[in-house]
C-alpha cells in the first residue's frame, strides 16, 4: 500500500469551516441520481457549506454489478465526472465526489473511485477504494471482490479548511489505513501535531452491518486520529430492495456526535472549529504518545 498526498491553500484559522454531508437513496439510473445529487448540494451550498461530500455510488446503486460496469467512465471524463467539477465550479466548494465507477486495468472490473474537485471546477485528488466489502449471513450475500478493482494508495490533501483524508465505506473497520493517512507528509507547514485534521467517508453501509457497527466505528476513528469525521451514506430502501442504513454525521475529535440524519434523503450540516481540534491534541497528546 503506498501513499499519496497533495497540496492546496493553508487553511484561515480565524474562519468559519462549514462542512455537509449529503444523504441519498440512489436507484439505477443516472439522471435522476444526478439531479438529486445537484439540489441536495445546492441547499448544502445555500447553508454555507465550503465543502460537501455525496455517499457511495451516489450516481446509481443497481439490481446488479453489471449495472455499475455498464456505467464505468475514463478516467478524466464522462457524465459523472463532468456533472462534479461543473457542480463545484457552480457553487465555488470543495465537492468530494462519493464514489463513481472508473475503469479498471483488469477488463471484467471497475474501480470504486472517490475524485474531489476545487471550488474552480479542478480535479485535486482521487481514491480507489482499496478493502473490498465481503458478508454472507442468511439472505444477505456480498463480494466486491468479484467487480472491483482494489486500489492501493492511502490519499490526502490540502485544503482551505485543513489536511483531508479519503476512505470509502468498508476501508473504516480498518484502523492501519487511518494510521497510514496521519503519517502521510504534509507540503505546508503546521504547528498540528497530527496532520489530518478531517477524514470524509462516503459510503453505503448495508442496514445490517449498519446498525450493528456503523456509529462505534466512526466515532473511535475520530477519537483515535483526533479529528473530525464526515460521513456520508445511503439511507433508506433502494429501488433494487436493498436497504442502506444511513445516518450520515459529523463527529467531532473527541468523538461527539455535532449532527446526524437518519434514513431519508437529506443534507447535514456541521461547523469544524479549528481551536477544538487543537485543545484536543493539547490536553490529550495520544499522538505523540505512540510506540508502535
Amino acid at each position: 500500500m503506498s501513499a499519496m498526498t497533495l497540496t492546496g491553500s493553508p487553511p484561515d484559522a480565524a474562519a468559519p469551516l462549514k462542512v455537509a454531508a449529503v444523504q441519498m437513496i440512489s436507484g439505477p439510473d443516472l439522471a435522476p441520481n444526478l439531479a438529486t445529487a445537484a439540489r441536495l448540494i445546492s441547499e448544502a451550498a445555500a447553508a454555507g457549506a465550503q465543502l460537501v461530500a455525496l455517499p457511495e455510488y451516489f450516481p446509481l446503486i443497481g439490481a446488479t454489478d453489471a449495472d455499475r460496469l455498464a456505467a464505468r467512465e475514463v478516467d478524466g471524463g464522462g457524465p459523472m465526472q463532468d456533472f462534479l467539477a461543473a457542480t463545484a465550479r457552480q457553487h465555488g466548494i470543495w465537492l468530494v465526489g462519493g464514489s463513481i465507477p472508473l475503469l479498471a486495468q483488469d477488463p471484467g472490473k471497475l474501480r470504486n473511485t472517490c475524485l474531489v474537485f476545487d471550488p474552480q471546477g479542478k480535479r485535486v485528488a482521487r481514491y480507489d477504494k482499496i478493502h473490498l466489502f465481503g458478508f454472507n449471513k442468511g439472505d444477505e450475500s456480498y463480494d466486491e471482490a468479484a467487480t472491483i478493482e482494489r486500489g492501493d494508495q492511502v490519499v490526502a490533501f490540502d485544503s482551505p479548511l485543513g489536511r483531508i483524508g479519503l476512505a470509502i465505506c468498508y476501508d473504516l473497520r480498518f484502523p492501519e489505513l487511518f494510521r497510514a493517512l496521519a503519517q502521510l507528509p504534509s507540503q505546508l507547514p503546521s504547528q498540528l501535531p497530527n496532520p489530518v485534521d478531517l477524514l470524509v467517508l462516503p459510503a453505503a453501509f448495508t442496514e445490517t452491518t449498519g446498525r450493528a457497527h456503523w456509529e462505534i466505528l466512526l466515532r473511535a476513528r475520530a477519537v483515535e486520529n483526533q479529528c473530525y469525521v464526515l460521513a456520508a451514506a445511503q439511507g433508506g430502501r433502494h429501488p433494487s430492495g436493498r436497504m442502506t442504513h444511513g445516518n450520515s454525521m459529523v463527529i467531532d475529535p473527541w468523538g461527539e456526535i455535532l449532527a446526524r440524519m437518519d434514513k431519508g434523503e437529506g443534507v447535514v450540516i456541521g461547523e469544524l472549529n479549528r481551536q477544538r481540534l487543537v485543545d484536543t491534541r493539547t490536553s490529550l497528546p495520544a499522538l505523540k504518545h505512540r510506540i508502535l
